[in-house]
């Protein structure tokens, strides 16, 4: 290929609105262009790259005994209804309308349809198991898209679905797509940690993100023992309880004047107590009723497990002018006793003695509660965010806290989707029976940006050759010199007969230093100049993008330096 007869319209500056190395050298590069906020198009040298995904993610989906189809991207309501997702999903949902007025979706994933298929198909254990899969567009409006393909409205997903008819025949068809993508993965060069997770709206009573650590704040957030790698999501992990019950005399409950100190800083700082000693109130409602949330001071409440906890739909953080007509007191004010609401305290609560909380009395607050003689709870369970610093629950080492970029999620579904749907097969016996289940998912647009993340310089991508839209480029420094202009022809002429996938820079109006900035920026694994060495030896240099070596060689010894490498 040559450049001029290509489209790869590469950029100088950064642009303003990436927030993060990949996603600015996607668009520097010419892989990406922006067309709405988390909407993207893929231009060729881009969509190749991504294809070269899609082949690995292919091979060892299939090498793995599953089966690819294809469903609509839209699909109607009626089947989001059979499992309530219609409204879980809620406005993260594409939902739309034909012109008869029938409710459509776009599709976030595709539990429904696969079920759907499997019911009407699927009749006889004979018939399993089953896995199928599919690499299409899904649809999320994301509140906040950022971070290009990281977190964007339009995306590539390869989704795979299990059918199996025992929980045992579940975990093999686990394995098989747990392998599968370390596979994956480690074909795309990204060193992916699996970590126990939350299921989210997807369901499921286990699930693993494949996570590989990143530097990328506010994307995905866990906790790794570095003694026995137990890793989980920070939204599902659970740590060793070794708060010791405080040995202390119940003092006399007192209310104290605090003025406008609210925050646990604050009334730390006034009363002298450390935050360990405070206790957080917040108000939540959840599916439309409110409760009072209490964590420690020190602490920080997990909304996903108190969702999860209630089972709930939807969880929303409770507005100052809702705190202050349930309590008649602001936000910071408000406390446990007496309170007009039902209560949910973290396990952790109720080993504290003469702890500190407000007085729902603005300016006010409680000190020496103790629970159980001064309130009582309606609910106790774990839901605080595990720290940095907690003890592994399997083996009691500190845990260190990492950022991550999700790339893939397992879960293991058993009947959730089937029995709702229900989506039934017939046993050995002539039972029926529902279908175990698994779903398995890979961002396949953000496995290609995770490769971008990893493997770049300050010059620009440092493409791994099997992700390489082109194996190696050529790069004539001056085309008016005829045994220029023709020994790069002929090298290119010779790599198309080779099969090797190579980029030809035939521009005429480019100095060789502007040459060279974008070889580097789009980062092909192997550069081929021909100038200076053909001139004065009648050989090419060769340089490797990834370590800068550079090599003389004459031709032959150059086709066979990039076919080596290319085998390799």
């Amino acid at each position: 290929m040559k450049i001029k007869d290509f489209f790869l319209p590469t950029l100088r500056e950064d642009p303003q609105d990436a927030e993060i190395e990949s996603h600015k050298l996607m668009i520097k590069a010419g892989l990406i262009r922006k067309m709405a906020a988390g909407v993207y198009s893929y231009l060729p040298f881009g969509l190749i790259a991504l294809k070269n995904v899609e082949k690995i993610i292919r091979e060892e989906m299939n090498k793995a005994g599953a089966l690819e189809l294809l469903f609509p991207a839209i699909m109607p309501k009626e089947l989001w209804d059979e499992t309530g997702r219609w409204d879980i999903y809620g406005d993260e949902m594409f939902k739309v309308k034909d012109r008869k007025g029938r409710f459509f979706c776009l599709g976030p994933t595709h539990e429904e349809a696969v079920v759907d298929l499997a019911r009407r198909e699927l009749r006889s254990y004979k018939d399993l198991p089953k896995i199928f899969y599919q690499i299409q567009t899904k649809y999320r409006d994301e509140i906040r898209p950022r971070f290009g393909l990281m977190r964007a409205r339009e995306f590539l997903m390869k989704d795979a679905y299990s059918f199996d008819t025992s929980e045992e025949n579940l975990e093999i068809s686990y394995k098989k797509m747990y392998d599968a993508y370390i596979n994956i993965f480690e074909r795309c060069h990204l060193d992916v940690i699996p970590i126990e997770a939350d299921s989210g709206a997807i369901g499921g009573k286990v699930s693993h993100e494949f996570v590989v650590i990143s530097d990328l704040g506010g994307e995905s957030e866990f906790v790794m023992c570095p003694k026995c790698g137990y890793a989980a999501n920070t939204e599902a992990a659970k740590s060793l309880d070794t708060d010791p019950n405080e040995v202390e005399t119940e003092l006399p409950l007192k209310k104290i004047e605090t003025f406008d100190n609210r925050t646990i800083e604050e009334v730390s700082n006034f009363l002298n107590l450390p935050k360990s000693k405070l206790v957080k109130s917040l108000v939540y409602k959840i599916d439309g009723k409110y409760f009072l949330a209490i964590v420690k001071g020190d602490d920080e409440l997990n909304e996903v497990k108190l969702k999860n906890f209630f089972s709930a739909k939807t969880l929303e953080l409770a507005s100052e002018d809702e705190v202050f007509n349930i309590f008649k007191a602001h936000i910071g004010a408000i406390g446990p006793i007496n309170s007009p609401i039902e209560v949910v305290v973290d396990k952790r609560i109720l080993k504290m003695k003469n702890f500190v909380c407000g007085a729902n009395e603005d300016g006010f607050h409680f000190k020496n509660v103790n629970i159980g003689r001064d309130f009582n709870s309606n609910y106790v369970e774990d839901i605080r965010t595990v720290k940095e610093g907690d003890l592994c629950p399997k083996c009691g080492t500190p845990f260190k806290k990492f950022n991550g970029i999700e790339l893939g999620h397992t879960f293991k579904l058993g009947t959730k989707y089937s029995e709702k749907m229900n989506a039934t097969f017939l046993d050995a016996d002539g039972k029926e029976r529902y279908f175990i289940m698994g779903c398995y998912g890979i961002g396949v647009g953000r496995t290609l940006q995770a490769i971008v993340e990893k493997f770049h310089d300050d010059k620009g991508i440092i493409w791994p050759i099997n992700i390489a839209p082109f194996k190696v480029e050529i790069v004539p420094i001056n085309l008016n010199d005829e045994e220029i202009n023709s020994s790069s022809n002929k090298l290119h002429e010779r790599f198309v007969k080779e099969g090797i996938d190579v980029l030809l820079d035939d521009r005429e109006d480019l100095s060789a230093g502007e040459k060279f900035n974008d070889a580097d920026l789009i980062g092909i694994p192997l550069q081929i100049i021909v100038g200076r060495a053909l001139k004065k030896e009648g050989k090419f240099e060769v340089k490797v993008r990834s370590s800068g070596e550079r090599f003389t060689l004459d031709f032959e010894e150059t086709v066979k330096f990039v076919l080596e490498k290319v085998k390799e």
